[in-house]
């Protein structure tokens, strides 16, 4: 694989971030307010905001990055052979945005041949901002983020978000055995417990539920931070990853062993 330049990450960092903070401005307005709500053809909602987000988003990456291809969640792709792509969800958890709730998130990501490289999470809502580069720290509402060091699974704190296809899969027991061992488990779902385990106030997030559009940023941010962020097979996330397992070294072994059949724990 291609070695990715530092300078140029340096050089998007600031554009993801400007986009970021001028969609959340944008996201705010609409939030709680009056706005219609259409259902897509995958059964999934979509609103004005989703696509005003996602046009100023794109708007400011590609005017400032032309040559990069770019792969939006309403928009689709352009130039999806580029060397650089970005890959933006502009309202992550539209449902929690039409209900009210606030557990929604804007997602900016770059991917270098393949490589995530760099990741933005931006919760309009609850005002909380991550960002990471390969390479470099995981920021958490300007903190250097890192996670907490938990090598037993008796002392870890887990938790799910969608698991509905993997509560259909021959792995369903090998999860309650994993829950069970664990010493608390939670089910926040979306950017929140990315954010949280980043921080080093959770210890692992499994889901099964995903595209990578979701995730792509939380990548970066989570493996800057220390953790490793794979699929529930154990292979690297990337554009067609369906699910998670993201956890400290040891913690992400142990679980690995588990849902695959073993018992390391």
């Amino acid at each position: 694989m291609q070695e990715f330049s530092q300078a140029a990450l340096r050089v998007a960092l600031p554009a993801a971030l400007r986009a970021a903070e001028q969609s959340a401005e944008l996201i705010r307005h609409y939030y709680q307010g009056n706005f219609s709500v259409e259902i897509k053809a995958d059964q999934t909602p979509v609103t004005v905001a989703d696509r005003e987000a996602e046009a100023l988003i794109r708007k400011i990456l590609l005017e400032a990055f032309p040559d990069y291809g770019f792969l939006g969640e309403e928009t689709g792709t352009s130039k999806g052979d580029a060397e650089y792509l970005w890959l933006v969800d502009p309202i992550d958890g539209t449902k929690s945005f039409v209900a009210g709730y606030g557990m929604f998130s804007t997602q900016i990501a770059l991917m270098h041949r393949g490589q995530l490289v760099l990741g933005v999470s931006s919760a309009p809502a609850h005002l909380e901002l991550a960002w990471a580069l390969r390479g470099g720290d995981a920021m958490v509402n300007g903190k250097v983020a890192k996670l907490r060091h938990v090598t037993e699974l008796s002392k870890a704190a887990i938790s799910t978000g969608n698991i509905q296809s993997l509560a259909a899969s021959s792995r369903w027991q090998a999860l309650g055995n994993i829950l069970a061992k664990a010493n608390r488990t939670r089910g926040y779902g979306d950017y929140y417990h990315y954010h949280r385990l980043a921080a080093g106030q959770i210890d692992a997030v499994i889901e099964s539920d995903v595209n990578i559009l979701d995730i792509a940023a939380l990548v970066v941010i989570v493996e800057a931070a220390g953790g490793v962020f794979t699929d529930l097979e154990g292979q690297p996330i990337g554009l067609h990853s369906r699910s998670v397992l993201a956890a400290g070294p040891e913690l992400h072994g142990q679980i690995l062993s588990l849902l695959a059949g073993g018992d390391k724990a």
